[in-house]
């Protein structure tokens, strides 16, 4: 009896332990900090090569290509609607 009441404290004493750790996980992760700072090095492996640190020109290019791309059709509406 005396055993099972300890092994039966014990187990809910772990379970409480993981249970705080699991809360501080989650906490971590949903700090506006926190997801902000993984926003920003999801974009800059976008970028940038994490290994190497080299830039990505194919995805820059694109990037640029889809910007000009906007401001010239932009140009062009303006100009038709004028």
């Amino acid at each position: 009896m005396t055993n099972e009441l300890s092994a039966l404290e014990r187990e809910i004493e772990e379970t409480r332990q993981r249970l705080a750790h699991t809360i501080d996980q989650l906490t971590y992760r949903a700090n506006p900090k926190t997801i902000v700072g993984r926003e920003v090095a999801s974009v800059k492996s976008h970028f940038v090569d994490v290994e190497s640190g080299a830039p990505r020109t194919d995805n820059i290019l694109k990037v640029a290509g889809g910007v000009v791309g906007a401001l010239v059709l932009i140009a062009v509406i303006r100009r038709v609607t004028r």
